[in-house]
């Protein structure tokens, strides 16, 4: 059974909890206090939906993609986040959290980004409410996602290139940490998926699940037999689940396979890791046999992450949602028969999720697939441009 909040503790099951360093054990209390407040606030709520409908643009339309149903044999509707300001979901939260900073009376906040949609997207809310910004991003990444990085600086953000490990978005949450550990007086940590310790993959699953409410409605009776999304850190994917979890309609969560499973070269955390301790929260990671975290891969920055938030975790291994992966090769052939047939080019990772059902054709024949559009593809031409030559 899907659980409307973590336990006391901050547990979906065994899965998520607070594990933390001491010095922000107070910050973690008082955030979760302070969004228990504002979420049953009338008035905190109001302004969220007054900028989500005026500023993102939400409801974000739910689209017929005939052509591409034509060419598979079955029926798929498209959910268009990517069509949300800044290009992607990641706003929905961004906005939630910076509302929720200065509602705190916090004037500084930090982010960590992969993709850079994260970046991007708190860099926005930031300079709507007049918040200092700054953004830790993995070199490797800022390499990748080079017009990402430029959009922030006009923003008004900074951003800190992260040198240490594998340079990307692992490697940028750790430093997003030691930098909120000295400075959490002053500063709120606006974490981008459902990661982190407690509250904070309970707190972004609820600003993201508007986008599976907001399908619920749409769609009334006329509701799908799948719903698919991609997963790193998993924010999308559990924003559209949740709401549908438990009314009998496959959830399928596509994981990056990066240069395939048997390689070791990927970002399966569900599919290949183990439960274990990563960035605050327990939850399946990829470890070795002694605990230390491996380095994940993917081409698409946004799933190059060695762990995956705890309700997913806890979605698996009670069957609320099935976990599969698709290559770094698949996810380009997923854009390319997005772009083809309907005039939409995906974000690399939401292509892994239209690759998937590309590949699983043979079963999804005579059903209704809704794929969750999570972001745009245009901070990819460039990188798919290389892969390709």
């Amino acid at each position: 059974m899907k659980l409307e909040r973590p336990d006391s503790r901050g547990r979906f099951g065994e899965f998520g909890g607070r594990f933390a360093p001491e010095t922000l054990m107070p910050a973690l209390e008082e955030l979760e206090h302070a969004f228990e407040a504002a979420w049953v606030d009338p008035g905190f709520r109001a302004e969220l939906d007054r900028l989500l409908k005026d500023f993102v643009g939400r409801p974000t339309p739910i689209f017929e993609a005939e052509r591409l149903s034509a060419q598979l044999g079955f029926r798929v509707l498209l959910k268009r986040e990517d069509l949300a300001h800044t290009g992607a979901h990641k706003i929905n939260n961004a906005i939630g959290q910076v509302l929720l900073a200065r509602r705190m009376g916090k004037p500084r906040v930090i982010a960590e980004t992969g993709a850079g949609q994260h970046g991007v997207a708190t860099a926005t809310a930031a300079a709507l409410l007049g918040l200092e910004c700054e953004v830790f991003m993995g070199e490797k990444d800022i390499e990748r996602q080079s017009l990402n990085v430029y959009r922030m600086q006009m923003l008004g953000t900074r951003v800190i290139p992260v040198t240490s490990g594998a340079g990307t978005l692992k490697d940028a949450v750790n430093e997003a940490m030691r930098d909120w550990v000295g400075t959490v007086e002053t500063t709120h940590y606006v974490i981008g998926s459902v990661v982190g310790p407690h509250p904070f993959p309970w707190m972004v699953r609820e600003f993201q699940r508007v986008i599976g409410d907001e399908s619920l409605e749409q769609l009334g009776e006329d509701l799908p037999d799948v719903v698919v999304a991609c997963v790193g850190g998993g924010s999308n994917a559990i924003g559209i689940f949740y709401p549908f979890a438990g009314l009998g309609i496959d959830l399928v969560g596509v994981e990056a396979a990066g240069e395939g499973i048997e390689t070791g070269r990927h970002g399966a955390s569900l599919g290949e890791g183990s439960p274990g301790i990563l960035h605050g929260t327990r939850t399946y990671l990829l470890q070795n046999a002694d605990g230390q975290v491996q380095e994940a891969h993917s081409i698409s920055a946004g799933l190059d992450y060695p762990g995956v938030g705890p309700e997913h975790a806890y979605f698996q291994d009670l069957g609320l949602a099935r976990y599969v992966s698709i290559t770094d090769d698949e996810s380009l052939e997923g854009v390319s028969l997005l772009a083809r047939t309907e005039g939409i080019i995906p974000a690399l990772e939401s292509a892994h999720a239209i690759s998937w059902i590309a590949k699983a054709a043979g079963e999804l024949q005579g059903k209704t697939v809704l794929v969750n559009l999570s972001g745009r593809g245009d901070k990819d031409v460039q990188q798919i441009a290389e892969a390709r030559s």
